[in-house]
């Protein structure tokens, strides 16, 4: 009996709480790294992020990729989130077999995302901005290259993670609206809701969905204690309000600095890395559209005003962190293939019939615009693939969707996952437009107009996140 009891307690002394290992296997230590890769585009080249073309006049301030890889003595993970609106999975492919070449990191231990800063370098062609080629392979080296450098930096190390709540920066944009009210679509149909219906619009019933005030944070140090990389997520769209023809990482950069400065970690060799990754904010913005009518700001005013609302509550959870000096790590990946919404006959008809009146190369009204989209989106496949993908760190989770997720979503996600916490990286891996909800597919807005910006099928949500949970289960079994 004397020797059973010993036993146990050697067995339970080797195991935390939670499952995890409390000391790692022999031989093995935990290691991490982080570096940024300049990925700022030529003046003269397109920007992403508007219905129209926006020509590069300046660069306000260098756009990056930021990178952080994992180790823990048997698994790598590789992190990346660059200052684009977002960008193709081809081009992301290549960029994985570029730096898993070098590293040795398998590409699906890759998880490659955008921030969705809409005063970008254009990297796919949405609405009526086209990638410039050789922008695009640089980008494809540039990315690799974060990839890279980071994994040569990699180090000895610590990791924790908290998560914070600012609920003061995000706002449904999806208003329903009064019944009776005219709220046509570009399609020649009414929808139920108005997407930024306009502060002190009295059509305005009431948000048609809720928002995610949480901010999880993963923070790294060296064992004595200096921060190596810090990554937060945040389900917020965008900032905006740049100078015309501006390149602007938006509040992620701001954002950046920011952590940089608070922490004391200017100049440090290797560089102190911050990643701000973009949540589930398709449906989120920053504008209060029932409060009362902002002040004009001056431009960078907003987003600086966000960016250190944001990062003075990542500092609160930061001095909070409890450090481990050693998880385990591990991955998860799927492709499935979804259905696109293509145009009936008789919507081509009506598409050709609009572009063929246009007055100008360049569309101008939304039904110009969205006739444009009709027409390219006839060319889709009828089924297009996607990865989905789940990283774990720990006991703690994050999935990647390539879409601009619904907070609706990233809720569920958070609710149902056997990880706590849990939070979602959109815009990775690839592009797939939004992702609506069904029931909000029903409402309509501007979110749900079949676009190249908006095609998967009505019920994509729900495929998406069961197969994300098999992901998350799949992870939970395998955990030693």
């Amino acid at each position: 009996m004397k020797n059973v009891c010993l036993n146990l307690l050697l067995l339970l002394s080797s195991v935390s709480l939670f499952g995890q290992p409390a000391t790692p296997p022999a031989g093995n230590i935990f290691r991490a790294g982080a570096a940024t890769s300049n990925i700022t585009p030529r003046i003269g080249t397109s920007i992403n992020g508007s219905m129209t073309d926006i020509t590069i006049r300046n660069i306000h301030d260098e756009t990056h990729a930021r990178c952080i890889v994992l180790d823990d003595g048997q698994t790598r993970l590789a992190i990346v989130v660059s200052d684009l609106c977002m960008a193709y999975r081809e081009m992301i492919d290549e960029a994985k077999k570029r730096a898993s070449a070098v590293t040795k990191i398998p590409v699906e231990n890759m998880m490659m995302s955008t921030t969705h800063t809409h005063s970008g370098g254009t990297a796919c062609s949405v609405f009526q901005s086209d990638p410039d080629k050789d922008y695009v392979n640089f980008l494809t080296e540039r990315i690799a290259d974060a990839v890279i450098r980071a994994n040569n930096n990699l180090a000895p190390a610590r990791i924790g993670w908290g998560v914070g709540s600012e609920p003061t920066q995000v706002f449904n944009r999806r208003w329903k609206m009064k019944p009776g009210v005219v709220n046509k679509n570009p399609f020649g149909g009414q929808d139920q809701v108005r997407m930024n219906p306009g502060v002190g619009n009295p059509d305005r019933l009431e948000p048609a969905g809720p928002t995610d005030p949480e901010i999880p944070v993963i923070a790294i140090q060296t064992p004595d204690g200096r921060p190596v990389a810090l990554l937060a997520n945040y389900s917020l769209h965008y900032v905006g309000g740049v100078g015309s023809g501006d390149v602007s990482a938006d509040y992620y950069g701001i954002f950046a600095n920011r952590m940089t400065q608070l922490l004391g970690s200017y100049g440090q060799d290797p560089p102190f890395v911050t990643i701000m990754s973009n949540g589930t904010s398709g449906n989120i913005n920053n504008v209060n559209w029932g409060g009362e009518v902002p002040k004009p700001a001056q431009p960078y005013e907003k987003m600086t005003a966000v960016a250190n609302i944001v990062a003075a509550e990542v500092f609160k959870v930061y001095q909070k962190i409890e450090y481990k000096n050693w998880v385990s790590l591990a991955s998860r990946q799927k492709e499935i293939s979804l259905a696109v919404r293509k145009p009936a006959p008789a919507e081509l008809t009506r598409a050709k019939d609009i572009v063929s009146k246009a007055q100008k190369p360049t569309m101008t009204s939304l039904e110009e615009i969205y006739a444009r989209e009709t027409l390219l989106l006839k060319d889709y496949p009828d089924q297009v693939p996607l990865i989905l993908q789940a990283f774990r760190i720990g006991e703690l989770a994050v999935t990647a969707i390539p879409c601009e997720v619904f907070v609706e979503i990233g809720l569920e996600i958070k609710k149902k996952s056997p990880f706590k916490p849990t939070f979602s990286i959109s815009l990775a891996n690839g592009y797939n437009g939004y992702l609506p909800t069904a029931e909000h597919h029903q409402l309509g807005g501007y979110e749900t107009w079949r676009a190249r910006s908006s095609y998967l099928e009505v019920n994509a949500a729900a495929k998406i996140t069961d197969n994300l949970f098999q992901l998350l289960e799949k992870l939970k079994t395998s955990q030693p």
